[in-house]
């Protein structure tokens, strides 16, 4: 029988990686016996070290202060006008300077928040609650009802926002901070009820959905217990983002002419009063848009960061 005399070949050497290096010290470290946190408690987690949420919740937060205490920043009256010092340039008496009209510029920029602030959050209310309602009931219920729900959003999606505003209110003698906020909100429901039905018809098919039903839980409970709590994170995300959008459609309607009347303080009547001096006077239009700017920001930024904290998915994306 002929001998093997193929060359031996060196066994590979056995390294095993140090402790240190592995993460299996990170996986033993966990403490199995404590409860699971919810979603709602990784989120709070993941907001108070992000930094754009901090930047922007200190943002709103002093948007909210100035719109509650205007008069702890600015000790004029924001509705009298002296015409002997209009037009003049920032003093200790008008921090920054005075308008054609006489105005001051600081009052009427820090008085103005209060109008903006006022209408963008109920309009956002009004728009998430009236949205909210309509992609629930037809996420859930389906059939016929989710046909003729979701046609009644088509056919309020197909106005533009602004332009339906246009219309009604023209249709209004006087306007004030409620009715602007009242039009806004009837336009702007639209996406909420899309997003919320999207949501409940992928919530209503898991299996703790599928529990409740085969313990006798009605459909209004389950609805209101355990599909709409899961399925409003997306809902919360888009509504803090609208915020800022009706604030903007608010100064947007005032610039125009029908939104909130010349005798209200915003930032759209200041604005669209500016306009006129942009060559001459550039900073009375200067401060009203950059407090309005911040302000959607703020409102653009907290809603991305509400968004990573809720989806991590949309973060490695």
């Amino acid at each position: 029988m002929p001998s093997d005399t193929r060359p031996l070949r060196p066994r590979a050497e056995h390294v095993v990686a140090p402790l240190e290096e592995t993460p299996l010290h990170a996986v033993d470290a966990v403490d199995t016996t404590a409860a699971p946190r919810s979603m709602w408690a990784e989120a709070s987690r993941s907001l108070v070290r992000n930094p754009v949420f901090l930047v922007s919740a200190l943002l709103i937060l002093l948007v909210l202060f100035v719109a509650a205490f205007p008069q702890l920043l600015a000790s004029q009256d924001p509705t009298y006008g002296n015409l002997q010092q209009a037009n003049q340039g920032p003093s200790a008496e008008h921090p920054f300077g005075t308008s054609k009209q006489g105005y001051d510029v600081l009052a009427r920029t820090v008085y103005g928040t209060r109008a903006s602030v006022t209408v963008g959050f109920f309009a956002m209310l009004l728009s998430t609650l009236v949205g909210s309602a309509f992609g629930a009931l037809a996420g859930y219920l389906g059939g016929v009802l989710d046909a003729i729900l979701s046609r009644i959003t088509d056919i309020f999606f197909a106005i533009p926002l602004i332009l339906g505003a246009i219309v009604i209110g023209n249709r209004f003698g006087s306007m004030n901070v409620w009715i602007v906020a009242l039009i806004l909100g009837v336009f702007g429901w639209t996406n909420i009820a899309r997003i919320m039905r999207g949501a409940v018809i992928s919530v209503k098919n898991q299996d703790f959905v599928t529990a409740s039903t085969a313990l006798g839980a009605s459909r209004a409970s389950i609805l209101l217990r355990h599909v709409v709590p899961n399925a409003i994170a997306p809902v919360i995300v888009t509504a803090t983002v609208n915020l800022g959008v009706f604030i903007v459609a608010e100064a947007t309607l005032t610039f125009l002419g029908v939104g909130l009347p010349p005798s209200a303080v915003s930032w759209g009547g200041d604005i669209s009063s500016a306009q006129s001096s942009l060559r001459t006077h550039p900073m009375m239009l200067f401060y009203p848009s950059m407090a309005l700017a911040i302000t959607v920001l703020s409102f653009i930024m907290l809603g991305d960061a509400v968004r990573d904290a809720l989806d991590p998915k949309a973060r490695k994306r």
